[in-house]
């Protein structure tokens, strides 16, 4: 015979079968950064590795949590408690930091000239492939380059066909069609859009730890109280009232 509630047992089973299908989609998203990613538009230096990291530990839990709820395991239900408790912290942590630090990144995307060291060192290199990549020009606007436009400025006749272009003079009186979309605000557009998923993903996956948490503490009660009425989901007996019965046993009086 179970000892737990059988809708507690399968609620918990269908929680870490999704739980590990969110861990499936974070290393899809390890995926399509490794073969998409640009080091020159993330705030800090971002692996594929950690994606996979972090999506195979929660992979290994949901299916901790999956066997030990199939299989009503006392152990494996105490060690899935314990790393939703570690997961949830790990996960609120960083959460908490970059929702802190958002307000300053938008603001810095508000006010740029305000917020940037126009004078900082930048590799003319990386940061002509990055105009290429985005499809932008200078800094600002195209005027950064004070004249000497680089090749990596320069539109394309589709590009041109698509409006992304404008006709400009450069030092030698020479016209070029050059990107008008500036740089900096591709950039710090993609540093909002960068807190904005991993803010979703370490919120997302605390909520969920917290919500494992408190399935997984019933469960283990049940186990260890296995004598005790099962209280959750459960539906009390019906009992018909002495009222009840006076009622239906009721035989109204002929009347001739």
């Amino acid at each position: 015979m179970s000892q737990v509630n059988s809708c507690l047992k399968w609620l918990l089973i269908i929680f870490n079968i999704l739980f590990a299908i969110g861990g499936i989609v974070i290393i899809a998203l390890g995926l399509n950064s490794q073969f998409n990613y640009t080091n020159i538009v993330m705030p800090v230096d971002i692996k594929p590795s950690y994606f996979y990291i972090l999506g195979s530990i929660v992979v290994v839990i949901a299916i901790l949590g999956a066997v030990g709820a199939f299989s009503e395991s006392k152990a494996c239900m105490v060690l899935f408690l314990v790393c939703m408790i570690l997961g949830s912290i790990a996960m609120l942590l960083p959460g908490i930091l970059m929702a802190g630090f958002r307000p300053t990144v938008a603001s810095i995307q508000d006010n740029p000239h305000d917020n940037l060291d126009k004078d900082s060192p930048m590799m003319e290199q990386e940061f002509q492939k990055m105009q290429t990549e985005l499809q932008c020009c200078g800094r600002f606007s195209y005027k950064d380059w004070q004249g000497n436009i680089p090749d990596s400025c320069l539109c394309n006749k589709l590009d041109g066909m698509e409006g992304k272009c404008h006709t400009v003079y450069d030092r030698q009186q020479q016209r070029k069609s050059v990107y008008i979309q500036a740089c900096f605000p591709i950039v710090t557009s993609r540093i909002v859009r960068f807190f904005d998923i991993f803010m979703g993903i370490f919120f997302t996956l605390a909520i969920l730890g917290l919500l494992g948490m408190v399935l997984s503490s019933i469960m283990i009660h049940q186990l260890r109280s296995p004598n005790k009425t099962v209280f959750l989901m459960s539906v009390p007996p019906f009992t018909k009232s002495p009222q009840y019965e006076e009622l239906h046993n009721f035989i109204p009086p002929k009347y001739y």
